[in-house]
């Protein structure tokens, strides 16, 4: 076997493959930022710890037996509930207000904060570590490929086109799209606005929740995590264009190749550094990025 085998092989594929897994889960978080910010105009800082609460209920779920799998299914849907009362109870209170831009970036700011210190108080500081429901690795092509990763891959790039098709070929989208365009029409026509923007609140969520779970096997499980995680998502969200979702895919499966690939030739210390400096970069040359619209949502 050459050298330049061995080191696609060896090297090459499986940083490729590390940073397509952790892509798709970052894409779902970014989808949950973008969507929320494209109908309500809310940027939503506690999104990070909505991340970090997935991954800590598939901590508890398979701690009282549940299999992985039901995990992934049920963790979302707690924190879609979770996510509809933060709305109804918390956004919605200052939605309205004049300054509600700042009131919310403020308010879910300090969401934020307290969600870590919970995480805290209940399960501790000390990481928790999920065993991967799927072991070894698949030969493709030459190349070894580990399963798990694989399904991430598979699962995430699923869900990602199955929010695509929901938002703009179901009537359910439509009327999403129609609210978030026009509020007072939406609501003279009879759409239920204040219950379609919870509801979409609830969905990015649960994004965030699902993208928890899927890399709870690949990472330990702590309290500060959504707050790392949340700042290469709203770098995806920025570069891509706010509020698109075309935008956020392709924003953030290239940027997590990047850091991937990057860890190869260079410390991990500037690893966020390298993500910052390409998002310097695309606003200096496209300040609404690369599919948004200057004060369009």
């Amino acid at each position: 076997m050459s050298a330049a085998l061995e080191w696609l092989q060896f090297v090459l594929a499986p940083q490729m493959i590390n940073g397509l897994s952790i892509g798709v889960a970052v894409v779902l978080m970014a989808l949950g930022l973008t969507i929320i910010f494209g109908l309500l105009d809310v940027i939503n800082m506690a999104h990070g710890e909505f991340y970090a609460i997935g991954a800590y209920l598939a901590v508890v779920l398979l701690g009282l037996g549940l299999p992985f799998w039901g995990a992934l299914v049920l963790a979302p849907l707690i924190m879609a509930v979770l996510g509809y009362v933060t709305e109804r109870a918390l956004v919605q209170r200052v939605f309205h207000s004049r300054d509600r831009h700042t009131l919310t970036l403020l308010l879910t700011f300090g969401l934020a904060v307290v969600l870590e210190d919970l995480l805290k108080i209940i399960f501790g500081a000390n990481p928790v570590r999920v065993e991967s429901p799927i072991t070894g690795a698949t030969e493709m092509v030459g190349l070894f490929f580990p399963n798990y990763r694989l399904f991430v891959m598979l699962f995430g790039g699923a869900l990602i086109a199955a929010v695509w098709l929901l938002v703009f070929r179901t009537s359910v989208g439509a009327v999403v799209r129609a609210a978030a365009f026009d509020r007072q029409m939406s609501a003279s026509l009879g759409v239920p606005v204040a219950r379609v923007y919870a509801g979409t609140f609830a969905f990015g969520a649960a994004l965030a929740a699902t993208a928890g779970v899927l890399l709870a096997p690949l990472y330990s499980v702590f309290p500060t995590m959504g707050r790392d995680f949340v700042l290469i998502a709203f770098s995806v969200v920025i570069i891509g264009g706010m509020g698109s979702i075309k935008g956020a895919v392709l924003a953030g499966l290239l940027l997590t190749q990047v850091q991937s690939l990057s860890s190869l030739y260079i410390s991990p210390v500037w690893s966020d550094p390298l993500l910052f400096g390409i998002m310097v970069l695309v606003l200096m040359w496209r300040p609404q990025g690369l599919y948004g619209k200057l004060g369009h949502a």
